[in-house]
């Protein structure tokens, strides 16, 4: 449920990034607007992320999902109903409000289900989710736009995250748990974000989310974009080349999860199976650097390896807000993690339509290529050791 969840929220996003060379036919835009567009979802991403893991420690997780994906579903549907660029916006911030909740709400359920030794596969496989989300993406957007029109690719994205609820609703349970620790889940909810800030683990997770989910949303967003502008591709040829490095991203999450945990079951301490998988991730990641000058196929190859090990840091860094921290306090720490990346990307996104106009996708790409290897000093300078903190 988590992983199709994740889909949705993935599927949802993608949707304005895939179709918008249609859009464009009715809705005129510039590359700075569109990086605008998505500013407005990142900002009210990053905000309802840390928010929305106070909601879910508040409300649990069972209403508190519901509640966020119905928001986001008819903010998505509303987006096929506008017909100017600030209607675009208005929506597409409302759409970042629901989607903030997410994430925090699947690494709360996560942390109330698996233990320690698990956790980072079952965060790989509701990670994956977005992977699938964005795979799913480019083909069925083209298919809906080339039958119906764009506008009917976000009715039926809509309503299905509607059908989500409803089922989740029915299904989903907090497992049963002694009287302790569900009262230290209680008094959670009452946790003060300026408490959570004492602890030097925080600043270094959210430095690191502050990088690399710049590098993240830019290199997902974009896409479809880039491979319009720069390599002159349709949205049929669109829906044909960019499920691959979207497809890549999900062997990133898998993978990742699933080495993480192997290594945890070889005999390896938390703190040397979590680092080794975010090393080899942050070792991936300046393939960025070589997508502009490369032909379109080395292009595709090199794009996907990115978004592969992204997708293999991410896995680790949301396990570590588990790994670090008790379970009452996860939504909030997720929350704070996942606001702080955001409200960065949001920066990144803002500034980075511009920069394209003025200079290309080269300076972007560059910026893109060395962000994790600096996140990764971070977290070995600031977090140190990978072990649950002493309150």
């Amino acid at each position: 449920m988590l992983a199709a969840a994740t889909a949705l929220n993935y599927l949802d996003r993608q949707s304005l990034p895939v179709v918008i060379g249609e859009v464009q036919k009715e809705i005129p835009l510039t590359n700075q607007q569109f990086g605008h567009l998505q500013s407005a979802f990142l900002l009210a991403y990053g905000i309802m992320y840390a928010v929305g893991g106070r909601i879910m420690d508040a409300l649990g997780t069972r209403i508190g999902y519901a509640v966020m994906i119905v928001f986001w579903s008819i903010a998505n549907f509303c987006q096929g109903l506008v017909s100017s660029v600030l209607g675009l916006g208005i929506f597409r911030f409302l759409l970042g409000i629901g989607e903030g909740g997410g994430f925090p709400g699947s690494a709360k359920a996560v942390s109330e289900w698996f233990p320690a030794r698990e956790r980072s596969f079952a965060f790989g496989i509701f990670n994956t989710g977005s992977s699938v989300g964005a795979v799913i993406a480019p083909p069925l957007i083209a298919l809906i736009a080339l039958n119906l029109n764009w506008r009917w690719v976000f009715f039926i994205t809509g309503a299905i995250g509607l059908v989500w609820a409803v089922i989740w609703v029915k299904v989903y349970r907090v497992p049963e748990q002694p009287p302790e620790p569900r009262q230290s889940q209680q008094a959670g909810s009452s946790v003060r974000w300026i408490d959570l800030l004492k602890y030097r683990q925080i600043w270094g997770l959210i430095v690191a989310k502050i990088l690399t989910d710049s590098v993240w949303f830019f290199l997902l967003f974009w896409l479809p974009k880039y491979l319009n502008d720069v390599r002159g591709l349709n949205i049929k040829q669109i829906g044909y080349y960019a499920w691959v490095p979207y497809a890549a991203a999900g062997v990133g999450s898998l993978v990742g999860g699933w080495l993480s945990g192997a290594l945890l079951r070889g005999g390896f301490s938390m703190d040397a199976a979590r680092k080794v998988t975010l090393g080899i991730s942050a070792a991936l990641m300046p393939t960025a650097l070589l997508i502009v000058p490369s032909p379109l196929s080395l292009a595709i190859v090199f794009y996907s390896v990115a978004l592969l090990g992204h997708q293999f840091w991410s896995t680790i860094m949301q396990t570590l807000a588990a790994d670090l921290f008790p379970s009452r306090l996860v939504g909030s720490v997720a929350g704070l993690m996942g606001a702080a990346g955001s409200l960065g990307a949001t920066c990144f996104s803002f500034f980075a339509g511009g920069i394209i106009e003025d200079y290309g996708y080269g300076p972007v790409f560059l910026v893109a290529g060395i962000m994790h290897p600096i996140s990764f000093l971070v977290v070995l300078a600031v977090v140190r050791r990978i072990e649950r903190i002493a309150e």
